[in-house]
């Protein structure tokens, strides 16, 4: 049997998926993943094969870098990083505007290219990650049964009257001006009629025959596939789902790391891990702010800096471990906090390691996926554009001082013995059509 695997060439989103793909792999059968050339040692390491497909113009082997980018995509990723320090809104109104050549890059083109890879694998199952929208047409169109990833917060599939790109919770430190949540979902709602309009002629090329699409962001594969806990997730909005699994968490494996192992074992003090991702370690200012909060603290902090230089974060304790990329699974499963920007890697890893988060949202699903762990008792939440040390301090206190809640050791529990791998495979293999 094969399995194919279909990402974009973004280290956080191949992880994950390359996760759900070692139950296939440990089975013995062989998995092929389409992707670009950057995370190619990510393949690599996971022990799968590697086919070329590129599905966008932007890549990120871990840490990415406006400068290494291609023409266009590099001053996308700036305009991205300025809109972050406007605030909430204004991030989202950037990203909104971008969506088509974001999400939709080159639709047919692309699309005759996962046909072709289909083609030339010949798979017997496949997954494919939820934002790969040109990939999905092409499966689609060719009636190729797949499963459909949703890799952020649920809310990544509209349900509903909502709207993609329109944050369907918020947390409590933020309360956006009503007038600026009216306009961006009047712009949300013209990017999905412009996005759909694009979705439906690209799908006219591809099977002319296709009935066209009223929301082309309310369009799923044959297996959906939800990257987070139910328990999170409102049952309402449960109710509205296509048939559907939650895959818990996707918890990947990582090799052995002698510096971390050493500094692990050097004290038994609390341990507060911080990382904004690696698109967002470029908010230096806001890795500053949470490094002096911090230096307060009795306590001992593993800070991935991605593209923050070192000198940018104060003075650095010799108890510290900071580097550009850390080791995150294996340090959440011995920190009591995590400081993160809400990704739904973090979120998922740090939820199975039972850690509690002091979130920093910025941009996209951040927001609901904030929204859902302050509601769970699992969190708090921050505005990182207007919380300093002070604030940062105190909310990291707070977390610290309480035991974690019960409901989050019970949750980490469950998805230690449920593995997200193995609840994918049985939902392909024999889940709904």
């Amino acid at each position: 049997m094969t399995l194919l695997v279909i990402s974009p060439d973004y280290a956080s989103h191949l992880f994950p998926l390359a996760t759900l793909a070692t139950a296939w792999r440990e089975a013995g059968e062989r998995v092929v993943v389409a992707t670009g050339p950057a995370t190619d040692a990510i393949v690599r390491d996971f022990g799968l094969e590697r086919v070329h497909l590129q599905l966008g113009r932007g890549s990120n082997p871990g840490v990415i870098r406006a400068e290494d980018q291609p023409p266009g995509e590099d001053d996308a990723l700036r305009g991205f990083f300025d809109a972050t320090r406007r605030g909430a809104v204004e991030t989202l109104a950037f990203q909104a505007a971008a969506r088509g050549d974001d999400l939709l890059w080159n639709p047919v083109g692309v699309a005759r290219a996962v046909q072709d890879v289909v083609a030339r694998v010949q798979p017997d199952q496949v997954i494919v990650d939820h934002l790969a929208f040109s990939a999905r047409l092409a499966l689609m169109a060719s009636g190729i049964r797949h499963g459909d990833v949703v890799l952020g917060h649920p809310s990544a599939l509209v349900v509903g009257d909502e709207v993609y790109g329109y944050p369907p919770a918020w947390p409590h430190a933020f309360t956006p001006d009503p007038g600026a949540l009216a306009g961006l979902r009047q712009l949300c709602e013209r990017v999905r009629d412009t996005f759909t309009a694009q979705w439906n002629a690209a799908l006219a090329i591809l099977d002319p025959g296709a009935p066209a699409s009223r929301d082309a962001f309310a369009e799923t594969g044959d297996v959906l596939l939800l990257n987070y806990p139910a328990e999170l997730h409102p049952p309402g909005r449960t109710a509205l789902l296509p048939a559907h699994a939650f895959l818990g968490s996707a918890v990947r494996g990582e090799a052995r790391d002698p510096e971390v192992e050493e500094w692990l074992a050097a004290s038994d003090a609390p341990i507060v891990y911080v990382s904004l991702g690696s698109f967002l370690s470029v908010r230096s200012d806001v890795l500053a702010a949470v490094a002096e909060a911090l230096r307060g603290l009795d306590v001992r902090v593993a800070l991935a800096r991605g593209q923050t230089p070192v000198e940018a974060l104060g003075p650095v304790p010799e108890t510290w471990l900071v580097r550009a990329v850390l080791p995150q699974v294996t340090l959440l499963g011995r920190s009591a906090l995590a400081v993160t920007h809400g990704g739904n890697n973090s979120v998922t890893e740090a939820l199975t390691a039972g850690v509690p988060m002091l979130v920093l949202p910025f941009s996209t699903d951040q927001f609901a996926g904030a929204a859902a762990l302050e509601d769970a008792g699992f969190g708090l939440c921050l505005d990182p554009n207007r919380a300093g040390a002070p604030e940062i301090r105190r909310a990291a206190s707070a977390l610290l001082a309480a035991a974690p809640p019960l409901a989050l050791t019970e949750l980490a529990w469950r998805l230690h013995e449920t593995p997200g791998p193995a609840v994918a495979r049985r939902a392909l293999e024999g889940g709904p059509r």
